[in-house]
């Protein structure tokens, strides 16, 4: 869905992207990779708006690492 914009399931283009994001005590669309919230690596979640099919990815290759580190370990 990301690359290609379409939906792997009913093949649809309608497809949102709704970003990740850290609210107060870690609440949010997140992975901890650390102590506190200033660490949390975002989600973001791409949305099939015809037939409700989700996939979450990090966007950032930066967060992969941390989490790969923090998760190695």
């Amino acid at each position: 869905m990301k690359s290609k914009g379409t939906c792997p399931k009913c093949h649809s283009s309608e497809i949102i992207s709704i970003p990740g994001n850290v609210g107060a005590y870690g609440t949010g669309n997140n992975i901890k990779a650390g102590r506190t919230i200033f660490s949390a690596v975002k989600i973001t979640r791409y949305l099939c708006t015809s037939c409700g099919y989700t996939e979450e990815w990090i966007d950032n290759p930066i967060d992969i690492e941390k989490l790969k580190k923090y998760y190695s370990d």
